[in-house]
């Protein structure tokens, strides 16, 4: 499935895409799904990484901090793993019958005759099946997640065992941090590409033909929401009707969107089709 090109004939909308994170977005932190994640992380990180139990919570804590994911952060830091085993691991075990089909939110986005994109840090596969559980998997026009982010050569990505790494190898985040009070310090980069970080959002852009200008982005994240708007996004949060500084927008929950940017709709009344984008196929995140 590829981005397609049709003819708007009426006067440009203030917003042309509407960018969507997926975890804790479009479905309620309540629902389990990110606290089991995290249970999963833990254990890949125990049982697979061969890292201390008592060490692994803070260390998943400062790794998530400072790098986006845990799983960045373990690439940073010196851990070697394929990505498909993790993501086997962490996604693959979750319970998603903790999801159930969601027909509030799919109408809410099927009324609006706009581009809707996902944006997630996470692997197409998990991407698909939460989409899918939610009912919600024809509503986008394509998904941008890791795969995408990250396209993996795989002679490369296993030069190695999972978890063969040795501890001389491994830089130690925590008492690096712990003995330095200075700022700016030089730590490890990961070679993943996620977000918060700003390339995720530019590659973004350019593999869907993205304008930031012109597209309504929502995350649960204030940290991604910041580097949105950094970026030139308009930013929505999503669970919490609290409004920060800096965002445009504050919703409760997802099934808000029709209260909290009634601008979208006015717009729909006076717009006509929707403007999809020229030429880019997502072959590696596209639902089919």
């Amino acid at each position: 499935m590829g981005y397609e090109e049709q003819s708007s004939q009426c006067a440009t909308p203030k917003y042309e895409c509407l960018l969507f994170d997926l975890d804790d977005t479009l479905y309620p932190f309540s629902s389990g799904i990110s606290m089991e994640c995290t249970k999963n992380i833990k254990e890949f990180m125990v049982q697979k990484l061969g890292i201390e139990e008592e060490k692994v919570h803070d260390l998943c804590v400062l790794l998530y901090k400072v790098y986006g994911t845990t799983m960045a952060g373990l690439k940073a830091i010196g851990y070697n793993f394929d990505y498909d085993d993790y993501h086997s691991f962490v996604h693959g075990r979750l319970p998603y019958e903790l999801l159930k089909p969601d027909p509030v939110l799919r109408n809410v986005l099927l009324s609006l005759p706009i581009r809707k994109v996902i944006l997630t840090n996470s692997d197409k596969g998990h991407a698909s099946r939460v989409l899918r559980r939610l009912g919600l998997d024809d509503c986008f026009e394509g998904i941008i997640c890791f795969e995408t982010l990250n396209p993996i050569n795989k002679e490369d990505d296993n030069d190695s065992e999972v978890g063969s790494t040795s501890n001389a190898e491994i830089f130690d985040i925590i008492d690096h941090l712990q003995k330095s009070n200075e700022e700016g310090l030089l730590l490890p980069k990961t070679p993943i590409i996620c977000k918060p970080n700003e390339d995720s959002f530019e590659q973004a852009f350019k593999i869907a033909n993205i304008s930031p200008e012109k597209t309504l982005f929502f995350d649960d994240s204030i940290r991604n929401l910041e580097t949105g708007k950094r970026v030139g996004l308009h930013t929505v949060l999503v669970g919490n009707s609290h409004r920060p500084k800096g965002v445009d927008y504050a919703l409760e929950s997802i099934h808000n969107m029709r209260e909290a940017v009634t601008e979208l709709w006015e717009a729909d009344e006076k717009s006509g089709e929707i403007k999809y984008s020229k030429e880019i196929g997502l072959e590696t995140s596209v639902l089919a």
